[in-house]
This record gives structure tokens, C-alpha cells and sequence, in this order.
């Protein structure tokens, strides 16, 4: 039995939950998210909530339970509060500016890095070594931060590049005479 499965997902108000067949479709203040179940489960509306249950016993409908219900609770999050993330970056000259809809970023390469901003993403640089990433489907919001740290991730020995806010970095010992 999935623990997370069995609970069922609250519909805040000003919220639409359309359970169309395997379509489920989440309409809130902040925008639309659509999401397609697999044909191992079942998703209904009971009581201002919704309900996902197995269709049957085997261990692919019990797996896919809990992550149905878990991506139709992030959509419901999503479109009510949205999602954020920060990355820090670190290093001497190292900085980010948000221009338009492009990312310029200056890690120490010999050129400067251009990243185009996805829709429905948007990425503000409080600081030039802050870069914010807000949205409201979660899996996009971690897919553009995990693709900005890619091009200088943390090292261990001086800390320099790009890490998300709070990510501790394990730092090694230099050589030693």
C-alpha cells in the first residue's frame, strides 16, 4: 500500500480540477498545468478533493500510484503558490545578469554564456551573484536550474561556480610540501 497514495489532495478555492479520462488539467491563479495518468490508475474527484486509487494489485499500478497523486499535488502547488529556486554563484568575476529574455552569465570562460529563458520561466538577479528561478511546474523549474549549474558546478577546492542556495559543498585539502 502506497502511504502517499492513500491520502487524498485537497482542491484549494479558486482552483479547477478537470479529470477528463487519463487527462488531468489544474486551473489556478497563476497559470494552467496538464498532466496525463497512466493507465495504471484511477483519479476522481470526492469531497473538494482529489482521490487516486490502483486499478489493480501489481506492482507497476501500486508504483505508479504515489507519483500520480505526488504530480497532481505539485500541480495543485503550482498553480496556487509557484515554485523557486536560487542559485549562488562564487568566484572572482564570476556574475549573472538577467537581460530580456536571455540569461547572461560570466564564469570564467573565454566567452560570455548565453542562456535563453524557457517559457513560463522567469529568472530575476537580485545580486549579481544571485539568480532566482521561478515558475509554476516543479519539474521545470529544477530542469532550468539543474541546466544553469551545469556550466560551472561547485568545485571542491576553492568552492568556485555555480550552487543552489543552502547545497553544502564538501571542500578538500590542498597540496601539501
Amino acid at each position: 500500500m502506497s502511504r502517499i497514495g492513500k491520502k487524498p489532495v485537497p482542491v484549494p478555492a479558486g482552483v479547477t480540477v478537470n479529470l477528463a479520462g487519463a487527462n488531468v488539467s489544474v486551473k489556478g491563479p497563476k497559470g494552467e498545468l496538464k498532466f496525463v495518468l497512466t493507465d495504471q490508475v484511477i483519479a476522481k474527484m470526492e469531497e473538494g478533493a482529489v482521490k487516486v486509487d490502483p486499478k489493480d494489485k501489481t506492482k507497476l499500478a501500486r508504483s505508479a500510484w504515489g507519483m500520480s497523486r505526488t504530480m497532481i499535488a505539485n500541480m495543485i502547488k503550482g498553480v496556487t503558490e509557484g515554485y523557486s529556486k536560487t542559485l549562488e554563484i562564487t568566484g572572482v568575476g564570476y556574475r549573472a545578469a538577467a537581460q530580456g529574455k536571455t540569461l547572461n552569465l560570466a564564469l570564467g570562460y573565454s566567452h560570455d554564456i548565453n542562456y535563453p529563458i524557457p517559457d513560463g520561466i522567469d529568472i530575476k538577479t537580485p545580486k549579481p551573484t544571485e539568480i532566482v528561478i521561478t515558475g509554476i511546474d516543479k519539474q521545470r523549474v529544477g530542469q532550468v536550474a539543474a541546466e544553469i549549474r551545469d556550466y560551472r558546478g561547485p568545485e571542491p577546492y576553492k568552492g568556485k561556480g555555480v550552487k543552489y542556495a543552502g547545497e553544502y559543498i564538501f571542500r578538500k585539502e590542498g597540496k601539501k610540501k
